[in-house]
């Protein structure tokens, strides 16, 4: 017989950023730098992302970190060190982009390649810096807080974002998930909002799957009259 995982207060949030930070690096690196409408909506999504990130840090910071330390003494200080640099790293990225968009067309092509390789950095030590808390940091918290606390956690994390900041995470959480996973996050956000409520958000996430993605959805939250439409 197999128990379930532990409850893991980092997946739904680093599948976002993943795709958030991808999504923004392949579009950074095919934009067309001629085109100055092209490159200032490209360029607003990267200091949006730096933004994100960095408030992202702000908070695992201000909720997850001290959990970790109330319990387990100096068991944070690894990763805090390793957000201050990220933390810079996006001060960086928005500094860049924003030379990009003041730059005259023949002038962009090399601030573009420039912001493009320090993002390309960025994503790598992300990527290895997210791996260090789904594994160091998890353990620590699954061996010294229950299921329920560690939503405790997260609901009072998620309960302190900006209105932007929520937006931003619905917009790249949602199709980042497997179909299990956005299925369980869907019903719990159902179980806490009025069905008015609800149902609006289930029009902006019928937007951001494909058929496929929303069929199965459907199906498992069991909402046969939006299948039907």
């Amino acid at each position: 017989m197999t128990s379930s995982a532990p409850y893991d207060i980092y997946r739904n949030i680093h599948k976002a950023l993943r795709a958030y930070t991808a999504d923004t690096m392949v579009r950074l690196g095919r934009v067309d730098h001629a085109d100055t409408e092209e490159l200032t909506a490209v360029l607003a999504q990267v200091r949006e992302l730096a933004s994100f990130t960095a408030g992202h840090l702000f908070h695992e910071d201000r909720f997850i970190h001290p959990a970790m330390e109330a319990r387990t003494p100096g068991s944070s200080k690894d990763c805090a060190g390793e957000h201050e640099h990220h933390d810079h790293a996006c001060r960086k990225l928005i500094s860049l982009a924003a030379s990009a968009a003041q730059a005259s067309v023949d002038e962009r092509p090399l601030l573009i390649k420039q912001l493009y390789q320090q993002l390309n950095v960025f994503f790598a030590e992300s990527l290895v810096h997210m791996h260090a808390e789904e594994t160091e940091n998890n353990a620590v918290l699954w061996a010294t807080h229950s299921d329920a606390e560690l939503a405790a956690i997260e609901q009072a994390l998620v309960a302190s974002l900006t209105p932007e900041e929520k937006g931003i995470s619905f917009r790249w959480m949602i199709p980042a998930l497997n179909p299990h996973e956005r299925a369980q996050l869907l019903a719990g956000v159902r179980r806490g909002v009025p069905a008015p409520v609800f149902e609006g958000m289930l029009g902006q996430v019928r937007q951001l799957l494909t058929e496929r993605e929303w069929t199965k959805l459907a199906t498992a939250l069991e909402l046969e009259v939006m299948l039907a439409a």
